[in-house]
Order: structure tokens, then sequence, then C-alpha cells
């Protein structure tokens, strides 16, 4: 991992074409730009994760079958 100190209106570069600005800093927070091109994919790391953890739901059997049961088990028997 690289540890770097940079101010505001300071700037990185990563490969060729993105670069990360920092644009604001406080104690607490770093407001950061950054450019790159349209075919590379930027997102927060809470959103990769979240997104995952919803594929790995959504083909799992086991977790529909239990919600499966679940609802099955809530039907009121006919009389």
């Amino acid at each position: 991992m690289l540890v770097i100190r940079r101010r505001p209106g300071e700037s990185l570069l990563v490969g060729d074409n993105v670069e990360i600005e920092i644009l604001d800093s406080s104690p607490s927070h770093v407001k950061l730009g950054i450019r790159a091109p349209k075919s590379v994919v930027v997102m927060r790391k809470e959103i990769h994760i979240t997104r995952e953890q919803n594929l790995e739901a959504a083909h799992s059997s086991t977790g529909l079958s239990a919600v499966q049961q679940l609802l099955d088990s809530l039907k009121v028997p006919k009389p």
C-alpha cells in the first residue's frame, strides 16, 4: 500500500489515465475528485461489497428455499 500526503489542490496519478485530486480536507474527512475514462468503473467500496452480497444472495438456492419455507409456514390452512 502506498501512503502519501497531499494537500488540497494537489493530485496523484494512477496509471496513465486516472487522476485523483484532493479538493478539500479537514481533520475528519477528505474530499476527492477523480478523473478517469468512462471505461473505468469508480465506486465506493461499500457499494461494491453490497452489490456482491446481493448477487450471492440472489444466486443462493438455500436462501431462496429458506424464504419459501417461511412463506409456506405463514399460510393459513383452508377450512
